[in-house]
């Protein structure tokens, strides 16, 4: 019998937003593993499956207890919000993978944040983008100034990760001076708090009043480029990129 891993992505959270292939994996398989607010999010539907949960920065320890359980002959998803090789599970289970050579691993891709919070937003991120988090627990602080900095002056779109939390209360004022060193304070930005989630909320504010927002870690930001701007459509306020030059006649 073959011992199977499923390091599934999930999306943002809500059923309708999972793809066909996580949620058949999430239907056959006997167990699931995954960060507690990650688990919970797939529990009510699937409710009869045995759950491997454990908390933030125990990262190693749920990988191995995943490929573990495979190698028992029980097969298992390992759940990661949004795509699972975006911040998520996919890298360290295949790196640990080596340790259990019966166990088959596949990687079943989700809707990463940047997808689903664009989508919300309107069309931010139409043209190239760059992806940041602004979490310091596996990035030294010097190197995200230094990311910072270059997709700033590549006028790339900008999406950021882990914009803030209980013990990164400042990152995302920081982050935002970094980059008003090269960019009007007036660029057009954006946020989406628990997106596809409840208590879901969108807004679209300026630079500089994004450096003065306080935001969580359930929460992507957005940052235009030269190119992106605030349109009115059908009765609402939305971002958007424009790639390709309107005609002017």
């Amino acid at each position: 019998m073959a011992k199977l891993l499923y390091v599934t992505g999930i999306g943002p959270g809500k059923s309708e937003m999972m793809t066909r292939e996580a949620a058949r994996a999430l239907h056959e398989c006997g167990a699931v593993a995954g960060y507690s607010v990650y688990a919970e999010l797939v529990r009510e539907e699937y409710p009869d499956k045995e759950y491997i949960i454990t908390p933030m920065t125990k990262e190693r320890e749920r990988c191995e207890l995943a490929l573990k359980k495979a190698d028992e002959g029980i097969t298992t998803a390992m759940v990661c919000s949004g795509d699972a090789g975006v911040y998520g599970m996919a890298g360290l289970v295949l790196e640990l993978s080596g340790k259990y050579p019966e166990v088959e691993v596949y990687i079943i891709p989700g809707v990463t944040a940047a997808l689903s919070g664009a989508a919300v937003l309107g069309a931010p991120i139409s043209h190239d983008f760059a992806v940041i988090s602004l979490s310091d627990l596996l990035t030294p602080w010097e190197k995200i100034e230094k990311r910072l900095r270059c997709a700033a002056e590549g006028d790339f779109n900008i999406v950021l990760y882990n914009p803030s939390s209980k013990k990164r209360k400042d990152h995302l004022r920081r982050a935002c001076d970094i980059l008003m060193e090269s960019i009007s304070p007036d660029r057009a930005c954006g946020y989406v708090k628990n997106i596809g989630r409840d208590g879901e909320e969108a807004h679209i504010l300026t630079l500089k009043e994004l450096s003065e927002a306080e935001l969580d870690m359930f929460t992507t930001v957005f940052i235009g480029s030269e190119n992106t701007f605030k349109l009115r459509c059908r009765d609402r306020d939305m971002l958007v990129t424009r790639r390709i030059p309107v005609n002017e006649g």
